[in-house]
């Protein structure tokens, strides 16, 4: 485990919310509120389902941080070992995040500028798992197009983190520097690891090679390092060899984007429950009993890929059980 600092762990203070993502989701065209009509007598017209582009920001310092997100899909309560189906159910149930197919998860994605750069934190599945691809429309509706990305940070090679990084055969986002640690790119360009892996891997790996191809900005990096100022990376090797998470800081404040340390239902309560696509299951588990410890003695800000959107909380300890608590992030000036 990485020796975190008070510093690095220390809440960031967020202070807005953008796109209407709250305001277009309220109750007017939902059914739940009576329609309204300028002529007594008159039934109102149906009104058109309301599209919303979930986005939010938060400051951290001299950055902002816009949580974006590429769709969603359910994963079948049989995924987390650790545990039967029915226990997940039961448990997604409690939480209402049970779907008939499975728990929902959310693809989230970070957009890091500071008025220099701008930094996304992966690029999600687009299209190859549920219902996602919605990262290019939530970028336009900050007025973004993916030729203006300085730098990709992809947390681990799975396909959910990478694959709108080769959409279509191609370089989407021509013009960024790519960062994967050297342990994934090894491992997932490793023609032996793929010919022994499952065949529900295969997709990471076909995708892990086409990223080496296309991308020829690669960095492939080594350990724990700044890659921009007040932007660093964090080791949190276990679900991937090298899965590792983003430490945003600046002016006293910090943000960890901590990708898939945390799932939904299961976490951060039980740190012996896995998840299928890990790659070493006992080390992903003595990351995560490291980790969750640290994180709620320290207060961390947290920004979890798969936790309901904006993904933003804290690990909290709760008369010796710890719980995710979402932070109340918004409007907090």
């Amino acid at each position: 485990m990485p020796q975190l600092s008070r510093r690095a762990f220390a809440s960031g203070l967020p202070l807005g919310l953008i796109g209407g993502s709250l305001v277009g989701s309220g109750l007017i065209g939902s059914g739940l509120a009576p329609a309204l009509s300028a002529t007594p007598g008159v039934a109102a017209a149906p009104a058109a389902p309301v599209s919303v582009t979930p986005l939010a920001q938060i400051r951290i310092g001299r950055f902002t941080v816009t949580a974006l997100t590429d769709g969603y899909a359910d994963m079948p309560y049989s995924y987390f070992p650790g545990r039967t189906p029915a226990e997940v159910e039961q448990a997604a149930v409690a939480q209402f995040t049970a779907r008939p197919s499975g728990v929902r998860f959310l693809f989230n994605q970070y957009l890091v500028e500071d008025g220099e750069r701008r930094i996304l934190i992966d690029a999600g599945p687009a299209g190859s798992i549920g219902q996602t691809g919605a990262l290019p429309q939530a970028l336009a509706a900050i007025g973004l197009q993916r030729d203006q990305i300085d730098a990709v940070v992809v947390t681990h090679m799975h396909q959910d983190h990478m694959g709108g990084l080769i959409i279509g055969g191609q370089n989407n986002y021509p013009n960024a520097e790519l960062y994967i640690d050297r342990r994934d790119v090894i491992y997932w360009t490793d023609p032996a690891k793929r010919s022994g892996a499952p065949d529900y891997l295969q997709t990471s790996f076909r995708m892990a090679g086409e990223v080496v191809r296309l991308y020829p900005k690669l960095q492939a990096i080594d350990g724990e390092r700044e890659i921009a100022r007040g932007i660093s990376i964090v080791d949190l090797t276990g679900h991937t060899p090298g899965h590792i998470g983003v430490r945003i800081e600046d002016g006293g404040l910090s943000l960890i984007m901590v990708s898939d340390m945390i799932f939904p239902v299961v976490h951060p309560g039980a740190t012996d429950v896995g998840f299928l696509f890990e790659q070493d299951r006992a080390a992903a588990q003595a990351m995560r009993e490291r980790f969750f410890p640290r994180a709620a003695s320290e207060g961390a800000l947290i920004a979890a890929t798969h936790m309901p959107f904006p993904g933003l909380g804290r690990v909290v300890a709760d008369r010796g059980q710890m719980c995710w608590q979402v932070a109340d992030w918004a409007l907090q000036t």
